[in-house]
């Protein structure tokens, strides 16, 4: 009987612990969701602009979230798509330059194709700016205009803009 009860209180304690884990790992995927469809605003400082940011952040009230998340699910997938474009048309780019003869009418293709894909970008960004901007109060605008601008500024590799001079080469000094 003692052993019986023992085995019991075993087998009750490892459902507990499996249930546990499931439900662990259940919520860590759901969190890794909600971080994949965020957009990264500047990769210095890791800024995401996901829900829980814009809540916690700006302040957002349940309709203001609903609004969010309305234009969020719009947003991501076709912003997504046109960045997978993108990156696409720079490695078909990359790949043609390095050829022994790239064929230059090629490469002014590719680079007007580039060139359409990020302005398909941009006013898809700028909708969706929109979007969210029309829900927000003053001071919800001000702090949305603060977390937006690292998009919207002017930087180069090296994140030093557009300071750098050429020498007589056609080459940047440092």
């Amino acid at each position: 009987m003692n052993k019986i009860k023992t085995l019991q209180w075993l087998v009750a304690l490892l459902v507990l612990f499996n249930v546990s884990t499931i439900a662990t790992i259940v919520y860590h995927n759901y969190q890794d969701n909600i971080d994949k469809e965020a957009i990264v605003v500047d990769a210095e400082t890791e800024n995401r602009l996901n829900g829980r940011y814009f809540r916690h952040t700006l302040g957002f009230d349940n309709d203001q979230m609903d609004a969010f998340r309305e234009a969020n699910h719009a947003f991501q997938p076709r912003a997504n798509e046109i960045i997978s474009k993108i990156d696409s048309l720079k490695n078909e780019i990359y790949t043609e330059l390095k050829k022994t003869d790239s064929d230059t009418m090629r490469l002014n293709q590719l680079a007007m194709e580039t060139g359409q894909m990020h302005t398909e970008l941009k006013k898809e960004t700028n909708a969706y700016y929109i979007k969210i901007k029309r829900v927000c109060t003053a001071e919800q605008i001000k702090q949305l205009e603060e977390v937006f601008s690292p998009l919207f500024k002017n930087k180069s590799c090296d994140g030093q803009g557009m300071r750098h001079r050429r020498n007589g080469n056609g080459f940047r000094n440092q």
